[in-house]
């Protein structure tokens, strides 16, 4: 990380503390929200999934395999042209914290057509499958070297759920996008510049339903993002946005009235 970013990144999360004017669900009067930031982003009952994750990271970060190829987009990590699997998972796999949320935002919202854009290890893909054997999970990525590895990943853990998708997000969206009637869950963690992350979002709402949930890593990684996810939370089919710092989350549900929340945890 340069210093231009280092700085960037910690006024971003200054700002985030100061705009951040809810603690585990106080002062939040809607019910729905309530629920979600009481009951799934600070429930402590742990699942017996999450035994799997925590051995699968294990696993990773003890890999010295190497991996190169471009990375589509603008990544999270640095851009050497050659990384090793520990590496990459360290500075970019989503934290558990915001993984088991994940986790339990698609176990209780019953999601079972759930999209991945960016696959990386497939750590982080672990948290979208696991909820429920039944679901299908689709993930894609542009490095067919990261391709391999979170597919052995999978194979390991005996997950058997997820489809892994090497392509451009551009090509490969559309494709994956025509095959289903409804999107329950996308998570966008694979490009991170303005003009895609916003593209690949409108792609997206096409599939969308009352109860869908889109979730966004990095939201305050640059200018960029940030702007990427203000655009995000002002659309007009979203009716409820939840800034988390390292994620944002947004809800379709009409019954809501829109707002805006930034949680501090």
């Amino acid at each position: 990380m340069d210093i231009k970013c280092f700085f960037y990144r910690a006024g971003s999360l200054l700002k985030y503390f100061f705009k951040s004017g809810y603690w585990k669900g106080h002062r939040i009067h809607s019910p729905f929200v309530f629920f979600v930031v009481s009951e799934l982003l600070f429930e402590k009952t742990p699942f017996y999934a999450f035994k799997k994750t925590d051995a699968a990271l294990e696993m990773l970060l003890k890999s010295k395999e190497q991996v190169g190829g471009k990375t589509m987009g603008a990544s999270s990590v640095d851009s050497s042209p050659r990384k090793k699997v520990c590496k990459i998972v360290r500075q970019g796999s989503i934290p558990t914290f915001y993984g088991q949320f994940i986790f339990r935002l698609i176990n209780h919202f019953e999601a079972r057509n759930i999209l991945e854009l960016g696959t990386g290890t497939g750590y982080g893909t672990l948290f979208l499958a696991l909820p429920d054997s039944r679901s299908r999970v689709t993930t894609i990525e542009g490095n067919p070297l990261l391709c391999r590895v979170a597919q052995n990943l999978f194979e390991t853990v005996e997950v058997k759920n997820v489809n892994v998708v090497n392509g451009a997000f551009e090509k490969a969206l559309p494709a994956e996008l025509a095959k289903t009637d409804k999107l329950d869950f996308v998570f966008f963690d694979g490009d991170h510049r303005y003009k895609p992350t916003l593209s690949y979002f409108k792609m997206c709402l096409s599939k969308v339903h009352n109860d869908s949930v889109f979730v966004f890593d990095d939201i305050h990684w640059s200018e960029a993002m940030e702007e990427a996810w203000d655009v995000i939370a002002a659309h007009p089919k979203v009716t409820v946005s939840l800034d988390l710092y390292r994620i944002g989350v947004v809800f379709f549900r009409k019954e809501c009235t829109k707002q805006h929340y930034v949680i501090r945890h």
